[in-house]
This record gives structure tokens, sequence and C-alpha cells, in this order.
């Protein structure tokens, strides 16, 4: 009998692949993580979720994870900066082109779209019917926010919420948390999009 795959989700930057897997109240000693250049393992218990081959190749030794009360939150760190496009699949290669510098990987990923919270607030809410601004006055405004974190906060524990909301209003808006253990220690520090300068008024 085949072990049961666990449900997951990732996200991505130019410089690293978080993936997200769900499962709640696991043991953090009974969790084991393991990286290869194109590859990553998840195995706790009977439990498991084998990731192979990845898109790109990533750095075994900069990569990590940490083991919450509703999921593991593994992150990838990429050889080669530049987006994936997806997460698992046969792929160029972009460190075996000599020719393809992190100069030119860092241009196409600038062309590409960035994937925020807007973005993912968009694509959750994609299956809704879409509104205009005529037939709605508050569409992309704070109302689209606070129905995606109504959405979130559904099924989310306490430790989960506290970590959205203070990382949510400390870093003004620029950050959305939910490792609790993390953001507990310190301070959120803003983090604007790049090519923005956060400014404090009044």
């Amino acid at each position: 009998m085949s072990a049961p795959t666990l449900r997951h989700e990732f996200y991505e930057s130019d410089e690293k692949v978080t993936l997200s897997v769900f499962d709640k109240g696991v043991n953090a000693d009974d969790v084991k993580v393991e990286f290869g250049d194109r590859s990553v393992s998840y195995k706790a218990g009977e439990k498991s979720l084998v990731l192979s081959p990845l898109k790109g190749q990533i750095d075994p030794a900069k990569s990590e994870y940490t083991v919450g009360k509703v999921k593991v939150e593994i992150r990838l760190a990429k050889m080669a900066v530049g987006r994936w496009g997806g997460l698992v699949g046969e792929a160029p290669d972009l460190l075996s082109n000599s020719a393809y510098s992190a100069t030119d990987a860092t241009a196409s990923a600038r062309a590409a779209q960035r994937k925020n919270w807007d973005s993912i607030t968009t694509d959750i809410l994609s299956s809704e019917k879409a509104k205009t601004t005529n037939e709605d006055a508050n569409v992309g405004g704070d109302n689209t926010v606070n129905e995606f974190f109504q959405k979130i906060f559904g099924d989310a524990d306490e430790d989960t919420k506290k970590a959205m909301m203070k990382s949510y209003s400390e870093s003004g808006g620029t950050t959305l948390s939910t490792n609790w253990d993390e953001v507990k220690k310190e301070k959120v520090t803003v983090k604007p999009p790049e090519g923005q300068v956060w400014k404090n008024w009044g």
C-alpha cells in the first residue's frame, strides 16, 4: 500500500521557491526533508511527498524548512536567478547554458509578471464573477483584501491569525506571514516592492 500524498502548493520569487506542505499537527521530530539538485522529498510517518524533477536546480545547502501547526514550509534556494513558471517537469537547465548569465536571468525575471500577495488574491478570487468599478466602487480596494483575509482566517489556527495580523500591520501591508514562531520574535520590517520606496506620512 502506497503512502498517502499530501496536499501542497507553492509560490516563487527570482531567488527561491516556497513550498507549503499541509500536514496539520505533525510532530517536528517525525519530519524528514531531503534536498537534491533537482528534487525534494518530505516524509513524516506514513505520509510522504516526493517532487522530482524540479523545474530548475536548487542549492541543497541553502534550502531549509520550518514545521508549523498547520503546515511545513520548505524554502528551496534557486541556483540560477529567474522564474520557473512551475514546480516539477522537464525544462531547459539555465546552469547548463554558459551563455546565459545571471544578468540575463534577472532581466528576464523582471520582464515576467511578479507573483505577490496582490496577484495571489486575484488568483483565489478569480473563480468569482469579475466586477467593474461601475458595479462596485471598492473593486481592487480594501474590500477585496478583507475577503481574502476572511477566506484564510476561516481555516487558520490562533497562531496563524496572530502571525498574519502582526506581519501585515507592522510591515505596512507589504508582508503577510503565517509563521507565528518567526513573526513573534521581532517587529516585522517594511518590504516595499522592488523599485519603490516606503515613506511615513504625517
